[in-house]
C-alpha cells in the first residue's frame, strides 16, 4: 500500500474541522437539489400518496447502504488489507453484499408501503410499487457503491482519512442521486 502521509494515522479535531467545513457547505448546497426535485413532484405525491411514504425511507436507505460499505472500506484502509484492486475478492463480496441488502430492504419497503397504502385507502398495484422500488433502489445502491469507492479512494490518495471525509460526501451525493431517480422512475412507470 502506498504511503500516504500522516493523516491514517492521525487524529485530531482541528484537522477534522478544517476537513469538513468547506465540505459540509458545499453538499449543504448540493442537496439543496433534492429539496427542489421534491417540490417540482407535489403533483406527482398529491396524486400517488403511497409514494409520499415511500420517499423519506427510500432516500434514507441508499444513504445508509453507500455509509455501510465506506465504513467498512475505511476498515479495510486501516487494517492495511485495502488494495483497490479489481481481483480483490473482499471488496467484490462487499459489493454483492450491498446489493444483496438493496434488494432485500428495497422489496420490503414496497411491500410495507402497499400494506399501509391500502389501510389508509390510497394504494397503489403491489407490482407497480415492487418495479418502482427495485429499479430505483438498485440504481441508487449501484451509485453508492461507486460514489463509496470514489470518494474512500479519493481521500486515501489525497492523504486524508477516509474516516473524515466519505460518509457525508456518500450520504449527501446519494440523495440527491435518490431523489432525482426515485421521481423520475416513477414519472415514467406511472405516465405521470
Amino acid at each position: 500500500m502506498p504511503s500516504t502521509g500522516d493523516s491514517l494515522g492521525s487524529w485530531s479535531a482541528r484537522s477534522i474541522v478544517v476537513t469538513m467545513f468547506p465540505l459540509l457547505i458545499v453538499l449543504s448546497i448540493i442537496v439543496l437539489a433534492a429539496g427542489i426535485t421534491l417540490d417540482r413532484a407535489e403533483a406527482l405525491l398529491e396524486q400517488y400518496r403511497v409514494l409520499a411514504i415511500m420517499v423519506p425511507t427510500m432516500v434514507g436507505l441508499g444513504g445508509n447502504l453507500g455509509a455501510i460499505l465506506s465504513s467498512r472500506l475505511s476498515s479495510r484502509l486501516h487494517l492495511g488489507v485495502a488494495t483497490f484492486d479489481v481481483r480483490d475478492t473482499g471488496l467484490w463480496a462487499n459489493v454483492a453484499a450491498i446489493l444483496a441488502l438493496a434488494v432485500t430492504v428495497f422489496t420490503v419497503l414496497a411491500i410495507g408501503s402497499y400494506l399501509l397504502g391500502l389501510v389508509l385507502g390510497f394504494g397503489v398495484a403491489l407490482s407497480t410499487l415492487l418495479f418502482i422500488a427495485l429499479v430505483s433502489g438498485l440504481s441508487i445502491a449501484v451509485i453508492a457503491v461507486v460514489c463509496s469507492f470514489g470518494a474512500t479512494y479519493a481521500s486515501y490518495r489525497l492523504g486524508i482519512d477516509p474516516d473524515d471525509l466519505t460518509i457525508p460526501i456518500v450520504t449527501n451525493v446519494v440523495d440527491v442521486f435518490g431523489m432525482l431517480i426515485f421521481v423520475g422512475v416513477s414519472w415514467v412507470v406511472l405516465g405521470f
